[in-house]
């Protein structure tokens, strides 16, 4: 069957997001032009007005509202399963920030892109108010990769497949690309791609779900590729993340290697993250003196950043962009 051949979903996860609902709403009648779609909104118990905003703004859209700070994995866990218990099924989904504004036809460019070994599509991402288009594509981490970015740094050693995760080729944005993953601001799925792989790892709290989430469909066969055709703007984009927010990041990228691999090469890219983190705090940044001490005390660390952070209204932004 098409990708496009039944309804699509359009799964959203909010957290105190009322500031940035109104835009996003009204992005999505030109993003989603082509397509039979409907709306379900996971609410990650808000406390100011997104759940009114999306009564008043948005009246036919499903509201599921998880009553706690679930995180952004369970969060896309209880939109596919309301999605799936009100239509009986869909033919792909997308999963989106809230803080994204789809420019005309994104959606379906995005949902024909899926099939023939892509399970997961996504867009050219723009900062707001910017020209050029963010680097959103991604190598897996690798020892090699972390010690690239550790010693010159991720953008430029971004020029070299083998010394860094993020893409940097201009080349790579201008066509359709496969990558291992992408960040995670707004991404399409097939519903075959959701049925091999199954629900979203809640273990992830926040930061590296979207990670886990390619690399496992790439591993059962199902790629990411970015359509250029495809565009969206995301507010904030690469903005900095606070010093509770980045450690998370940190760790997690730690984590997600460790469970891909043996403790010997995990010791070994934990100490190349360790390493980057430890120069840029002697540098003055905050946000690594933090991460590197939570590296340093990883086993103790974790669970205490896990059970506080949480996105603020905007800070979906930096989930999925942040510089690493």
């Amino acid at each position: 069957m098409s990708p496009a051949a039944g309804p699509v979903a359009v799964l959203v996860v909010t957290w105190n997001s009322a500031s940035v609902l109104p835009g996003f709403l009204a992005s999505l009648p030109d993003g989603m032009s082509g397509l039979d779609w409907r709306l379900v909104v996971a609410d990650n118990d808000s406390a100011d007005d997104t759940v009114a905003v999306l009564r008043e703004l948005a009246p036919d859209a499903t509201v599921v509202r998880t009553g706690r700070n679930a995180g952004y994995a369970a969060g896309v866990n209880a939109a596919l399963g309301a999605a799936g218990e009100a239509d009986g099924g869909y033919s792909a989904v997308l999963v989106c920030n809230p803080d994204i504004r789809m420019r005309q036809g994104c959606a379906k460019r995005l949902v024909d892109g899926l099939g023939d070994g892509v399970g997961i599509s996504v867009p050219l991402l723009y900062e707001d108010g910017r020209d050029a288009p963010l680097h959103s594509l991604r190598r897996e981490s690798s020892v090699s990769r972390a010690l690239g970015e550790a010693v010159i740094g991720n953008r430029r050693a971004g020029r070299f497949p083998r010394l860094s995760e993020l893409v940097t080729d201009p080349a790579a944005y201008e066509r359709p690309t496969r990558a291992d993953w992408a960040t995670g601001a707004l991404m399409a799925l097939s519903a075959d791609c959701l049925a091999a792989c199954g629900p979203w790892d809640e273990s992830f709290f926040l930061y590296s779900e979207e990670t886990e989430y390619c690399l496992r469909a790439r591993d059962l066969g199902y790629a990411t590729r970015l359509e250029p055709a495809a565009e969206a703007v995301h507010l904030g984009g690469e903005s900095r993340v606070s010093p509770r927010l980045w450690t998370l990041l940190t760790v997690n990228r730690v984590r997600l290697y460790g469970r891909r691999h043996g403790p010997v090469a995990t010791a070994l890219f934990r100490g190349a993250v360790l390493l980057r983190e430890a120069s840029r705090a002697a540098l003055g940044r905050p946000a690594s003196r933090a991460a590197a001490g939570a590296l340093l005390r990883l086993n103790s660390a974790r669970p205490a950043i896990e059970d506080k952070a949480q996105p603020a209204a905007a800070q979906p932004v930096e989930r999925t962009q942040s510089p690493r």
